[in-house]
């Protein structure tokens, strides 16, 4: 069975991620047959909108495939930089798509899930959306464009997100920009059938609804503005908010953000800091990093951790020899011993 559908429903281009097994998590072919199927509707005059979903009932997509990204790591194949090379150009392509690109941000959507989806023009979550960009917990980093969509994010919010690797749900995604409207799960089968004959902008006003409430509007959340991590993590442990949930919620951050790659929490905010502006810019600075994060000791150790291994224990290197914290950032923001990224894929 192929990995990516493509088919034509009347107006409307539809692309469902077709790895239920895997939660959908994206290849480096995947992302080529859908940045495929979107240059070649990009032109064609029959296509309106199109719209991407995940099969199978789990969600949209879990985010990349970290088993082939260790098996790189060891084996130096080259081919978990020629994914991304392909995944930030799709990104690249969702974000600058000139019609409407309608993503059904259902159920799981995690990491390259957010990069399929969030840079889309019409980003749709259900109650059971549960997203977020986790990589900190791999000894990654929010890349596919995600330092750039939380930089823009309100600070606090965005930088929590990005530094815990928290997951949230539709509320939260859509206070973080990272979605724009609520749609009841129940509805989406009807929402597609409408889609292949009515445009987007016509119909998601009969279908949408108010999500229950998330919590990154909470005071708490605005400890996170505090640029100093060994503050943050002072003001979430003497938070007394009002509601006991609340507490809860300030405590478990402060837990997540201790249990992150301290690495990778500072590559993270360093590339925050300078995100925002082009997507383009961004995307590259953030394969610069990913490339180099190959060579670094935590990235390995954080995917045998969490799926290799799986014993949720991972060994951070604090200290890499000659290098200071500072230093250590630095290099992985360096120019690359090979090519850079281009766009070469879109120029069609």
């Amino acid at each position: 069975m192929p990995e990516i559908l493509t088919e034509r429903r009347g107006h409307l281009g539809l692309i469902t991620l077709n790895r239920p097994k895997a939660l959908n998590a994206l290849n480096a072919e995947m992302c080529q047959l859908a940045l495929e199927a979107l240059l070649q509707w990009r032109d064609d005059p029959e296509i309106v909108q199109v719209a991407v979903q995940g099969a199978g009932e789990r969600g949209l997509c879990a985010g990349g495939d970290i088993v082939a990204i260790y098996r790189d790591i060891k084996e130096r194949t080259g081919s978990s930089e020629n994914f991304w090379r392909i995944e930030y150009q799709l990104n690249a392509l969702i974000s600058e798509y000139p019609k409407p690109y309608i993503a059904i941000m259902d159920g799981i959507v995690l990491g390259g899930g957010i990069g399929i989806s969030a840079h889309g023009s019409h980003r749709i979550v259900t109650e059971t959306s549960l997203c977020g960009m986790p990589e900190v917990g791999i000894g990654l980093f929010p890349d596919v464009g995600g330092t750039h969509l939380l930089a823009k994010a309100p600070q606090a919010a965005g930088r929590l997100a990005a530094l815990t690797g928290t997951k949230f749900g539709a509320a939260d995604a859509m206070l973080l920009g990272l979605a724009d409207v609520y749609v009841p799960q129940a509805r989406l089968a009807e929402l597609l059938e409408k889609l292949a004959s009515e445009p987007v902008d016509a119909l998601l006003g009969h279908f949408a609804e108010e999500p229950a409430e998330g919590f990154m509007h909470e005071e708490w959340v605005q400890a996170f503005t505090h640029q100093n991590l060994r503050t943050v993590l002072l003001e979430l442990h003497k938070e007394s908010a009002p509601k006991a949930q609340q507490m809860a919620k300030a405590q478990q951050m402060a837990k997540a953000l201790q249990a992150a790659c301290p690495s990778s929490v500072r590559l993270t905010d360093e590339l925050i800091q300078q995100a925002g502006g082009d997507l383009r810019v961004d995307l590259q600075r953030e394969f610069r990093a990913v490339v180099h994060r190959l060579d670094d000791p935590d990235f390995a150790e954080g995917i045998r951790a969490a799926v290799i291994d799986k014993d949720r224990t991972p060994h951070w290197v604090e200290y890499l020899p000659g290098l200071s914290h500072e230093q250590r950032t630095a290099k992985q923001l360096g120019p690359l011993p090979g090519a850079e990224l281009n766009f070469a894929l879109l120029e069609h």
